[in-house]
């Protein structure tokens, strides 16, 4: 008689089966002697109980059939938990990856395939006057359709992936003209979308940053504006294979609040073009123009203010007297030391280009005011010493005076020390000329309806200054400021 007992011994031994089998195929190696089926489990269970009735016997087995196929069930739910293994494979068989070369390109042998770009701007990181370039950070995304990833869907969504399987299909050979560093972001895995739809449409996103070169021109520096752009083209495909254009227009380039330090972006848009390649043909070309204007405020601060102080600190030399030899000359000296090192200081920061900038203008012409001025006294004290040299020689000053003497103590001449007669009262003239001596008649005058006028010649004007040298100073004391003056409306009326 099949008893309980027998049911627990049959099912025992079933599920002893059973989990020898799952261990047998999770890799744990073969047991010694074959693994036994069912039906042999069954037999030997007949035959190792007292069989006194075949119906309770009968419903025994089925009952333990049925509770080996239950375990087997949950066994399969179980598994199908953990589908990592076999979601790519899945995706490809969905793709029909297996079943095409995707070495070549879409519709190969046809027309060429339109390729759609659009782009947006996340940064731009730097931009450098001394190399010439500029780095950006952008997203960019590529849409073409490719019928040979269709695949069927009964809600019509669309399928995501990362880079892994990027690299079994064809993608469009997009690359960076003008570049000289790039690199796909990689953290924590490489910034990489593709996504599928239904009907075979595809869209291709990847994030990078690109150092590319920018032309500059630095004739208005720093007031310039700059005009850059980033260009995209195949590197394999002409336009006979492959087609580029904007997705969606001037739409296409989206940018995010871009500030940056030195540059105010006026514009960004999207242009597009063909280039030429003597060797392999036309190419289509997308171009990512952007104007960038300076900010002068950073160089006012650091350039055009402390050149104007240090030329008008020149000046302070005019207001001194002449005779103080020690302290004009450290002043000359101090201004033009000065203005060699904010020169040197601005064209380190610089390329060297063979053109003269803008700034250049105003720091060798403001460099020129000031040396100008320390000219402008070695003038006043060779007048000045000529001067004194012909009283001495009419004896209006002693003889036993010496000039070096006097100023040995203090670096400067004292009028007490000196005799100087004043100089003589000029008669009043006809003409204009003060060189004209008293013993002319004064009686002598031009016939009526004409007009005598003597100019001085060159050697008498020199004379004048000689006899005058403090003159120098005041002239200088208007020329120079009005001339600065003047320099500087012209050239920031140029170059605003």
């Amino acid at each position: 008689m099949c008893t309980h007992a027998h049911l627990c011994v049959v099912c025992g031994r079933l599920c002893f089966w059973q989990n020898d089998r799952e261990w047998q195929e999770g890799g744990g190696g073969q047991k010694e002697g074959k693994p036994q089926s069912v039906f042999s489990l069954i037999k030997t269970c007949n035959y190792s109980l007292i069989i006194t009735n075949h119906s309770e016997c009968f419903l025994c087995v089925c009952v333990c059939v049925c509770v080996c196929v239950f375990c087997s069930r949950i066994d399969h739910k179980l598994k199908r938990q953990d589908s990592t293994k076999t979601l790519l494979i899945k995706s490809e068989q969905l793709l029909r990856i297996e079943e095409h070369d995707f070495a070549m390109r879409p519709g190969f042998g046809g027309a060429a395939i339109p390729v759609g770009i659009d782009v947006q701007v996340e940064s731009i990181d730097s931009i450098s006057e001394v190399n010439m370039d500029f780095t950006m950070t952008l997203y960019l995304r590529h849409y073409w359709k490719d019928e040979r990833l269709a695949f069927p869907s009964r809600n019509n969504q669309s399928r995501t992936f990362d880079s892994r399987l990027v690299k079994k299909i064809w993608v469009p050979d997009v690359f960076f003209v003008h570049s000289k560093r790039s690199f796909i972001h990689d953290t924590t895995m490489e910034n990489i979308m593709l996504r599928v739809y239904p009907d075979g449409n595809i869209l291709y996103s990847v994030r990078v940053t690109v150092t590319a070169l920018c032309s500059m021109d630095f004739s208005s520096f720093p007031l310039d504006t700059q005009n850059c752009s980033l260009e995209l083209e195949s590197y394999a495909y002409n336009e006979n294979d492959l087609m580029l254009y904007w997705k969606n227009g001037n739409d296409s380039l989206r940018t995010d609040e871009i500030v940056l330090s030195q540059f105010f972006i006026e514009h960004f848009h999207a242009s597009s073009g063909l280039a030429f390649y003597s060797s392999t043909g036309w190419y289509n070309r997308l171009f990512i123009n952007f104007i960038l204007r300076r900010h002068i405020f950073f160089f006012m601060l650091q350039t055009y203010f402390p050149t104007m102080l240090m030329v008008v600190l020149s000046w302070v030399s005019f207001w001194i007297d002449r005779r103080a030899v020690p302290a004009r000359v450290s002043l000359g000296i101090t201004t033009v030391l000065t203005m060699s090192t904010i020169i040197t200081g601005v064209s380190s920061s610089m390329p060297q280009v063979s053109y003269v900038k803008a700034v250049d203008i105003y720091l060798w012409t403001s460099f020129l005011f000031v040396f100008l001025s320390v000219i402008e006294y070695a003038a006043v004290n060779y007048c000045t010493t000529l001067e004194e040299m012909r009283k001495m020689k009419r004896g209006k000053i002693p003889s036993t005076f010496n000039a070096s003497q006097a100023m040995a103590f203090d670096g400067c001449f004292h009028d007490n020390d000196i005799e100087l007669t004043p100089f003589p009262q000029l008669a009043p003239t006809l003409t204009s000329d003060p060189l004209t001596t008293p013993t002319q008649s004064p009686d002598i005058r031009p016939t009526e309806g004409t007009r005598l006028r003597r100019q001085r010649s060159v050697r008498e004007n020199v004379d004048l200054l000689v006899s005058n040298s403090y003159l120098i100073d005041s002239y200088s004391r208007l020329a120079f400021p009005l001339s600065y003056l003047l320099f500087n409306t012209i050239y920031w009326s140029m170059y605003s």
